[in-house]
């Protein structure tokens, strides 16, 4: 069997599992995560990439809150393999941002300056208050366009393809790609202008 074989059958596995699991076979996620675990790991390392080196938490953790997360997903109607690392860069996201507006919280004062876009998306240099200036603004675009701020996410937070974006959300990769430019450019205005509605 090849190797492309080999993935297409290890992605059908995938969705017959995540299948079960929305028909509520809780066994078909102790068999579910084992395949995904590479997946899920690669997620985290993506984004904890922006985080500082001294981060109190680590992939492994960050792995194991999505994982808690997952199993209290049960009520998702699972489509396949994207819509499962969709999901899974979201939960990972909204936990990184709680635990960057916690730290926040013990911190005093304000003096917030607006982020430029190429810093805010730049995931090796965010900090914690750009992080949640970044979600802020996301959930700002989601208010407004649903579909580009989870275009924003999938890609940025979960690393997945124009393709697998497409795929997840149910559009052409041309309009993901739109979406993408679109959304940017939103971002960008919210970022820069310290005002998480777009300007």
């Amino acid at each position: 069997m090849t190797e492309e074989a080999n993935e297409g059958a290890a992605r059908g596995q995938v969705t017959e599992l995540l299948v079960a699991w929305s028909g509520g076979k809780q066994s078909a996620l102790g068999r579910l995560i084992p395949l995904m675990y590479p997946e899920l790991r690669r997620l985290a390392h993506r984004c904890m990439r922006e985080e500082r080196g001294d981060h109190t938490l680590q992939t492994s953790a960050l792995i194991n809150e999505a994982y808690l997360r997952l199993v209290d997903s049960a009520r998702v109607k699972w489509q396949d393999r994207a819509h499962f690392l969709a999901v899974s860069a979201q939960l990972m996201r909204h936990i990184l941002v709680d635990f960057a507006r916690s730290r926040q919280s013990h911190k005093r004062g304000g003096g917030a300056q607006p982020v430029p876009l190429d810093i805010a998306l730049d995931l090796h240099r965010m900090r914690s208050r750009e992080l949640v200036e970044l979600d802020d603004a996301l959930n700002g675009l989601a208010k407004v366009h649903p579909r580009r701020a989870k275009v924003i996410e999938m890609r940025f937070f979960g690393g997945l393809s124009v393709e697998e974006t497409a795929h997840a959300l149910g559009v052409s990769p041309d309009t993901v790609i739109r979406d993408w430019r679109i959304a940017r450019a939103w971002l960008h205005r919210a970022l820069t202008s310290g005002s998480p509605h777009g300007g």
